[in-house]
């Protein structure tokens, strides 16, 4: 469907408009710049999503209290004659974190992680609405997800013990109050930015829930990437090491993801399953077997980095 953008009220003062084709969102992405030079992201949505981008761009506020660099609300609305919901947000200036994690040395890479590590803990700390705790936890939607991937085609050789590990260990999750969750806080969703800090983007998978919850993407996306930034992500937030009850819960969420982050690249093609499959195959190796509380990575490489 062509969207039009005549009925957002900035348009006008718009010079520059570039379609963003990468990213797994749902939402279309556009870059702007205006007559003013200020840099910008539309972010465009079903109309269908009102009510759930309307609160997104509520949270995004909330998010842009703290002193960090971020995506700035600016505006949100119906466009398009009512067949969309936009968000304009500014542009956080920098590169892809994951795509220069690689080129900084050890001690650099650990001093970001441990930068991203106090920025996620200043996010769940900010106080939460009450009407935004959920009535219920997680676990019941965990172990239908787990139940799809039982069902799935795709399921790897010998995954039983780890369903049942899964089974038997889900309750440890979703104990603690919920907070407000980025939710998808990894190196992806990350900017290296011209003042050598880290800027935070795309906010579309927030949620409130058990903030243990945010760590099984280190895991699954950043540890691929760069040990130090992972190992610096956790001490970071922790202001030194993490607790064994923390460890106890994360192999709970990165057993559950690694298994059913399979079912759930399937909408997205080969590709996508493949490197599921490949990630669910490193968690098992790192964890050896799941019968490790805390991973090798994290524990063979941790003295390292203070």
């Amino acid at each position: 469907m062509e969207i039009r953008f005549e009925d957002i009220p900035q348009y006008h003062e718009w010079r520059k408009i570039e379609k963003i084709h990468y990213g797994w969102s749902s939402d279309e992405k556009f870059y702007i710049e205006n007559r003013y030079g200020e840099k910008l992201l539309l972010r465009i949505s079903s109309i269908d999503q009102l009510q759930a981008k309307e609160k997104e761009f509520r949270i995004i506020q909330k998010f842009n209290s703290l002193d960090f660099t971020i995506s700035g609300a600016i505006d949100f609305g119906v466009c398009n004659h009512g067949q969309n919901v936009y968000m304009l947000l500014t542009w956080v200036q920098g590169d892809p974190l994951e795509e220069v994690i690689c080129t900084f040395n050890d001690d650099f890479q650990f001093r970001l992680g441990v930068m991203a590590g106090k920025i996620l803990k200043a996010m769940h700390n900010i106080k939460v609405d009450q009407e935004d705790i959920p009535k219920e936890t997680k676990i019941a939607k965990k172990l239908y997800q787990l139940e799809r991937y039982e069902k799935s085609s795709f399921r790897i050789p010998d995954d039983e013990y780890i369903i049942e590990y899964i089974k038997d260990n889900i309750h440890k999750t979703c104990q603690g109050a919920p907070v407000y969750l980025h939710g998808d806080f990894h190196l992806g969703n990350l900017i290296y930015t011209p003042e050598k800090a880290i800027g935070v983007i795309d906010f579309n998978r927030w949620e409130c829930g058990d903030r243990f919850e945010e760590f099984y993407k280190v895991q699954s996306f950043d540890v691929e990437k760069s040990i130090p930034f992972a190992i610096g992500q956790i001490k970071g937030y922790f202001n030194g090491c993490p607790t064994d009850e923390f460890w106890e819960i994360q192999k709970v969420y990165v057993a559950h993801t690694s298994l059913y982050s399979i079912e759930w690249a399937v909408k997205y093609g080969q590709q996508d399953i493949d490197g599921m499959v490949k990630r669910c195959y490193s968690a098992i190796e790192d964890y050896d077997g799941f019968k490790l509380l805390i991973p090798k990575w994290y524990s063979e490489n941790e003295q390292r980095y203070n």
